[in-house]
């Protein structure tokens, strides 16, 4: 079900009719707290929790793929119902081990997106079952979740960051095709494979970091953000960063709170309340909120870089699809006009999410 359409009620729901003990698996620990609270509140049962540097086994227990892996061969008996969160994760080659050593007769498996860009998401049908129920986007959208549009905003390189750019290309071309002349289909792969112990290898790819560096935080797109600002004043607006080095510059340039992976846990919780009660307008992330975490009701993001992944714009864009009222959410996608970013971001669009949207070009 898409993000936003009550997967966590469905799990509840569930929990509540089986009536038997229940392990839920979560992919982080934010998460993992995140159903503490809704268990506590829906079911009004203090659930234990298994992570964290905490161990404290109960009928209901809440834990990360992590510690599941780490504990499920003895306890793994101790379930008749497992619920994975964010499903997408377990056909992972270590976190599979997480269903496949539990003898729970009863699971459910919860996702927005189950493809993977390996295709292992087939495997889902042994680890957890067939799937039980498929929500097409274009059926919440509208109902369950807000109408939205996409507004693409292009921004160029300036002269000097262009120049470092071409130079990067140059360097990571040369050293392909060089290597292509005695290594007959030779990969990115191979470039890969050969950079930890190659030293020419290794600068090519330090070059090829520093051109996705200078595409990231491309001094222009800082610019389109302020005039968004000010187009969305006072309006609760989340941005979305491709790097914690571009969501840091953010954070500078307009003094912005911003979570990021390693913001500790009390930390988070302030800036969300924050920005729930309107003491933050603005909040700043990198992939912390892609997945999952309830995020306060906001009706415009702006997205300043991120992955090629059709899973990541749709979790994004749903961040914002929480439906109040008629309001209408807005995303913006501020894309650099360089090949690579251009290319990710064409595929970024290419979920069914995106399906009969107003995109406009600005």
């Amino acid at each position: 079900m898409p993000t936003g359409t009550g997967k966590t009620e469905v799990a509840l729901a569930a929990m509540a009719q089986t009536q038997t003990a229940t392990l839920v698996v979560a992919p982080i620990r934010d998460l993992m707290y995140q159903w503490h609270r809704r268990i506590l509140k829906g079911l009004e049962y203090d659930a234990g929790i298994v992570g964290d540097n905490t161990f404290n086994l109960q009928p209901v227990t809440v834990t990360t793929y992590d510690s599941a892996c780490i504990h499920m061969a003895q306890i793994g008996d101790r379930f008749g119902l497992l619920i994975f969160d964010e499903e997408h994760h377990l056909p992972g080659p270590t976190y599979r081990e997480a269903a496949i050593m539990s003898t729970a007769p009863m699971r459910l498996g919860l996702t927005a997106t189950a493809q993977r860009y390996d295709g292992r998401q087939v495997d889902l049908d042994w680890l957890i079952g067939p799937i039980a129920y498929d929500m097409p986007f274009r059926e919440a959208r509208g109902s369950a979740l807000a109408d939205f549009a996409v507004v693409r905003i292009p921004v160029h390189l300036d002269d000097q960051e262009q120049a470092s750019y071409d130079r990067c290309s140059r360097q990571v071309r040369h050293f392909m095709a060089e290597r292509r002349k005695d290594q007959t289909g030779y990969s990115w792969k191979d470039l890969c494979g050969e950079s930890g112990k190659d030293p020419a290898a290794r600068l090519a790819m330090k070059a090829y970091r520093l051109k996705q560096s200078i595409e990231d935080r491309a001094a222009e797109k800082l610019r389109v953000l302020e005039d968004l600002f000010r187009l969305h004043a006072g309006q609760k607006t989340i941005v979305f960063a491709g790097s914690n080095a571009m969501a840091m510059d953010v954070s500078r340039r307009f003094l912005l709170p911003t979570i990021l992976s390693h913001t500790r846990k009390k930390e988070r919780l302030a800036v969300l309340d924050g920005f729930a009660g309107g003491t933050f307008p603005v909040i700043v992330a990198n992939q912390v909120l892609d997945e999952g975490i309830d995020v306060p009701e906001a009706k415009v993001a702006v997205v300043i870089g991120g992955q090629a992944s059709t899973r990541q714009a749709k979790q994004r864009l749903g961040r914002i699809l929480r439906r109040a009222g008629n309001a209408r959410a807005t995303l913006y996608e501020v894309v650099c006009q360089t090949a690579g970013e251009t290319q990710r971001s064409r595929q970024r669009r290419r979920s069914d999410a995106y399906e009969r949207t107003s995109h406009r070009r600005v």
